[in-house]
């Protein structure tokens, strides 16, 4: 059963990529926090449904347990909402993939656990594909960056501020990651679930009273309508991911990680983007370091 539920987490977590990337505006300074909002709703009642119906436990003593990693995977999410509105999507999913390269060099360093072979091999690819994808961003000559750019009609920002979000959800995502290990010890994996969809369902508010309440922004549902099936297929692809995890890991992992490979693939034929055979020679091997890293683990 592992199979199928890794198929649908990959589907899904590559679609939300898509739709987050549509419904994210440069024109519209709060478009991450709305999106914030879309995904705290979808996440606030699907907790409803593990709470009520599935009778998972949740109470404060959960929730402030995993209130450490769940502030760190939220706070990535958002800076990686607020990064597609300056950066392609082909470009963004692989370095924000890149953060369980970095997770594995966090336990290396911190928690004594070693990387050998294979493993080793993925994290030099990753770390290697990232760091060549920034050269090659900022090198890339201002005119055809413009011209590759046209078919979206959007203008972007310069490639410093475009490439430091995906990097730090990068650097906050693994410290998530970093931190699950201590914390899942002592917790159930479907009660921090739980714990981790409520607090972005706090976190949803808190957006929605500082677009709405105190920066009077309107909140047009149509407009927003790719937020909320981004939100959708984000949950979706988290309820599948943890009973995938579970059910195989070794098996499952390659399969998962490799869903910013298809990320690329919809931004190139649903966004029509563009890049440069240098940009997709960096991300193959990106990618190829994250399907490595998640098979021999």
């Amino acid at each position: 059963m592992w199979f199928p539920l890794a198929l649908v987490a990959l589907l899904c977590w590559s679609f939300s990529d898509l739709f987050s990337k549509i419904g994210s505006r440069p024109e519209d300074r709060y478009s991450h926090w709305k999106m914030v909002m879309a995904v705290g709703l979808v996440m606030g009642l699907h907790a409803a449904f593990e709470i009520f119906v599935s009778k998972v436990h949740i109470d404060l003593q959960v929730m402030l347990t995993y209130l450490p990693a769940s502030l760190l995977y939220i706070f990535s999410m958002v800076l990686g909402y607020a990064g597609l509105r300056y950066i392609e999507l082909s470009v963004s999913s692989p370095i924000c993939n890149g953060s369980g390269a970095l997770a594995a060099i966090l336990c290396f360093l911190f928690l004594d656990q070693t990387l050998e072979g294979w493993l080793l091999v993925g994290v030099v690819l990753v770390c290697l594909g990232v760091i060549a994808l920034g050269v090659v961003e900022s090198r890339e000559n201002l005119e055809l960056k413009e011209e590759r750019r046209k078919s979206q009609n959007v203008k972007y920002q310069r490639s410093f501020l475009a490439l430091l979000f995906p990097l730090l959800y990068c650097a906050l995502d693994a410290a998530g990651t970093f931190a699950d290990a201590f914390i899942l010890e002592t917790l159930a994996e479907e009660s921090a679930n739980v714990a981790y969809e409520l607090t972005f369902l706090l976190m949803g508010i808190v957006a929605f009273v500082y677009v709405k309440g105190i920066k009077k922004q309107p909140i047009l549902p149509r407009r927003e309508g790719p937020k909320l099936v981004a939100a959708l297929f984000e949950t979706a692809g988290q309820f599948a991911y943890v009973f995938a995890i579970a059910a195989n890991a070794i098996a499952a992992a390659p399969v998962i990680s490799a869903y910013c490979m298809l990320s690329v693939v919809w931004s190139r034929i649903f966004l029509k983007e563009k890049l440069s055979w240098k940009h997709y020679a960096t991300i193959l091997v990106t990618v190829a370091g994250i399907v490595i890293m998640g098979f021999f683990e």
